[in-house]
């Protein structure tokens, strides 16, 4: 197929291209980035046949309008913004084709905060340190360096088979409780709390701010008590990171983190339960469980493991479709030529 393009008409609250992140390069400080859902994305290229680093729309909150300048095969995944197709509903978890023409556009939150756009073929913007993410901060990867605006064209790669009509049984995770359990692993500071600090941050419920955004997610809630301030000598941060500056205040680090930082950091939300956290929107309830390194070990070998036989199912679902195909292009056709019969077996190809 040829390559294509898509037009926004409206971009949404901020819709950026985004992969997987852009990894080696916050020695020299430049943020990873990369889709704050990494499941979500995953999947969304997974259902249109890319790689799962491609790059794809992540859009938050209120999602964009597009109208499809050729035909193509998109994958919607994520938080639930109620997405349609010229009007009219449209499943996530699946691959879907859509005709030149056909204006893809989003109701309004529904359930979860972000929702993911894959397209068959992938999203044709260039490679900036191996990674077509958008760093919004630094104006760099992605479209231009920016958050999509109306007008823009981007283009879409070569699909290189067809890839409609698959799907999943549902999210992996429940983006709509409202209450966001989140598994966290101990320090590197935690020694720097009080044990009623401790206890504060693992019986307390936490409330999500206004203030939550690609960079990370201050929360409300009861202060956690340091025992001699909040400042340490500043080093590596990490996704997932939960910093409590000497406002008591926990602040949970994102996609687009600074690199360093010189705040104490009680504890580290595990990578499984990271998708939880960037579908959680303001006001919704934080809650801390303690875990351990060799459960979230497990964790995370039980989620590849998911994601493993999302992609057998895929592929039997495409096996079936190619022998149903198969079975319904053979006919069958009596002929008589010069007086003799004959069954002749005509398939399509």
């Amino acid at each position: 197929m040829n390559v294509g393009q898509f037009k926004v008409i409206d971009a949404g609250f901020m819709t950026t291209v985004q992969d997987l992140g852009r990894y080696g390069y916050q020695q020299y400080g430049v943020s990873v980035s990369g889709a704050m859902d990494h499941v979500a994305a995953r999947i969304s290229n997974i259902l249109v046949g890319n790689d799962e680093n491609e790059g794809l729309l992540e859009a938050t909150m209120i999602g964009p309008k597009i109208e499809f300048l050729d035909d193509a095969v998109i994958a919607i995944t994520g938080g639930d913004l109620q997405p349609t197709i010229n009007g009219v509903h449209t499943d996530l978890n699946t691959s879907i084709a859509v005709n030149k023409g056909d204006i893809l556009t989003y109701k309004g939150m529904k359930k979860g905060l972000r929702s993911y756009i894959a397209f068959a073929g992938g999203i044709d913007v260039p490679v900036v340190m191996g990674s077509k993410s958008t760093f919004l901060k630094a104006q760099i990867g992605g479209y231009e360096g920016r958050a999509l605006k109306a007008g823009d064209i981007l283009k879409t790669g070569i699909v290189h088979s067809k890839v409609s009509g698959r799907e999943i049984a549902g999210n992996f995770y429940d983006y709509g409780s409202g209450i966001v359990e989140l598994r966290v692993v101990l320090g590197p500071q935690d020694d720097d709390f009080t044990e009623g600090g401790i206890e504060t941050f693992f019986n307390s419920e936490f409330h999500v701010t206004n203030n939550c955004d690609r960079m990370g997610y201050t929360l409300a809630g009861e202060k956690v008590s340091h025992k001699d301030g909040a400042d340490i000598i500043s080093d590596g941060i990490s996704m997932g990171a939960v910093q409590v500056p000497s406002s008591g205040i926990p602040i949970i680090m994102m996609a687009d983190r600074q690199t360093t930082g010189g705040y104490t950091k009680i504890a580290n939300v595990i990578t499984a339960d990271l998708p939880k956290l960037a579908q959680a929107k303001p006001g919704d309830i934080i809650v801390f469980k303690k875990s351990t390194i060799e459960e979230a070990h497990i964790l995370i070998k039980d989620l590849e493991n998911r994601i493993d036989e999302v992609k057998k199912q895929l592929s039997s679902q495409d096996i079936e479709k190619k022998e149903a195909v198969k079975i319904k292009s053979i006919k069958d056709f009596n002929l008589t030529i010069n007086g003799k019969s004959y069954t002749v077996n005509v398939e399509e190809l």
